[in-house]
C-alpha cells in the first residue's frame, strides 16, 4: 500500500488556489510549474510524479485503421512533450496495447509514464490480465494500473473482497510489475464515492481516479461536483477523461473542441486524457496545452450557461445514461 504525501493544509490549499470557482467550488488550478517542450506538467497527486497536463488516449489509437500511423502518433506525442499514455487491456481486442508496445521500442519507453487498465474483479483474472498487458506493451513495469469501468454498485466490494482483483494488483506491485494503483468509471459519481470509501475503510489510499470531466458533466450527475473535491482533499491524482464527451458534446454544437479542453484543464486535473486518431488532432491538443491559461470565472460561467440548456438530461453523456460505452456490460466474462 502507498504512503501518501500529507494532504494540503487549509492554508496551503488556499495559497495554491488561484481563485477560480468551478461549479461553485474553490479549487486549485495547477499543481506544478514545470514545462517540457512547452507542455505544462502537473503533479500526479500523492505519487509526486510530474505528468503532462494532456494525456494521449489509448482507445482511438487502436481504432485507427493504419497501425503505423498509430505508432507515429504515439511517438510524435512523446517527442513533443506529452508523457502520459492511457490504455486498457480490452481496447480494440488488445490492439491498442500491442501498437503502443511497438511504439515504445527504440528508447521511447523511457519517455513515457505508462498507464493501462484491467477489467477483472477476481485475483486470478486480474493476474492474467496484468501479465497479458505487460507482454503486449513490451515492458517490465506499468507505471499506473487502474481498475476499469467501476460502474456497478457491487464493483467496489468485489474488487476488495478476499480473492478479489485488488489482491492480485497488490501482489503485482510487490513484484515490481506495477508502481501505482487507481480506478476509472464513467457511470455514476456515487459509485466512485463508494469505491473511494471502500478503500478508505481499509486504510488504503488510491493514487489516482479517472472520470468524465467536461462541460456537460457539470450539469448532470456531476463527477466534478461530487467526486473532485474529495480527490483534492485527499491529494489523489485526478485524471479527467471524455473532455469532449467522446465527440458527443461537439455534436450538440454547444461548445468547440478547444473550449472543451480548456475547461477540463482549468479544473484541478493532473491529466486531461484526450483521444487523438490523427496527427492533426494531436497537434490541436498540443497547441491547447502550450497556450493554456486558466479560464476566468466569467469565461467558465459563460461556457456553463451556454451548455446548461442541453445538458440537463444527460443526452450528450450516453456513457452515463446508456450501456453503449459499457464494455464489461457487453462482455461480462472480462470481469472474471
Amino acid at each position: 500500500m502507498t504512503d501518501p504525501k500529507p494532504a494540503l493544509t487549509r492554508r496551503e490549499f488556499l495559497e495554491t488556489a488561484a481563485g477560480v470557482t468551478v461549479a461553485g467550488t474553490l479549487l486549485p488550478r495547477v499543481w506544478a510549474g514545470e514545462t517540457k517542450n512547452g507542455i505544462p506538467y502537473r503533479t500526479l497527486g500523492n505519487t509526486g510524479e510530474n505528468v503532462s497536463c494532456i494525456g494521449l488516449g489509448g482507445y482511438h489509437l487502436g481504432s485507427q485503421s493504419d497501425e503505423q500511423e498509430s505508432i507515429r502518433i504515439i511517438r510524435a506525442a512523446l517527442d513533443e512533450g506529452i508523457n502520459f499514455l492511457d490504455n486498457c487491456w480490452d481496447y480494440n481486442g488488445g490492439a491498442s496495447e500491442v501498437r503502443m508496445g511497438k511504439a515504445l521500442r527504440d528508447g521511447y519507453r523511457k519517455k513515457a509514464f505508462l498507464m493501462t487498465k484491467l477489467d477483472a474483479h477476481t485475483s486470478k483474472g486480474a493476474a492474467r490480465q496484468i501479465d497479458e498487458s505487460l507482454r503486449r506493451l513490451q515492458t517490465d513495469t506499468i507505471d499506473l494500473l487502474q481498475f476499469h469501468e467501476v460502474i456497478r454498485d457491487t464493483d467496489p466490494e468485489r474488487i476488495f473482497a478476499p480473492k478479489g482483483g485488488m489482491e492480485a494488483v497488490l501482489e503485482a506491485k510487490q513484484k515490481g510489475k506495477i508502481r501505482y494503483i487507481g480506478f476509472t468509471g464513467h457511470k455514476s459519481p456515487d459509485i466512485h464515492l463508494k469505491m473511494l470509501n471502500a478503500a478508505f475503510a481499509r486504510n488504503f489510499t488510491l493514487n489516482t481516479v479517472q472520470m468524465p470531466l467536461n462541460l456537460m458533466d457539470a450539469h448532470y450527475e456531476s463527477f466534478e461536483k461530487k467526486v473532485l473535491p474529495v480527490l483534492v482533499k485527499h491529494n489523489i491524482g485526478v485524471l479527467g477523461m471524455k473532455p469532449m464527451g467522446d465527440g458527443l458534446i461537439l455534436k450538440s454544437k454547444a461548445a468547440e473542441p478547444v473550449e472543451c479542453l480548456q475547461y477540463a484543464l482549468t479544473l484541478p486535473t493532473s491529466v486531461v486524457i484526450t483521444g487523438c486518431d490523427s496527427l492533426p488532432i494531436l497537434q490541436q491538443a498540443l497547441k491547447v496545452a502550450r497556450t493554456f491559461k486558466p479560464l476566468s470565472q466569467e469565461q467558465v460561467a459563460a461556457l456553463l450557461a451556454r451548455t446548461a440548456p442541453v445538458a440537463q438530461k444527460g443526452e450528450w453523456e450516453l456513457y452515463k445514461t446508456s450501456h453503449n460505452f459499457d464494455g464489461t456490460y457487453q462482455n461480462p466474462q472480462w470481469l472474471e
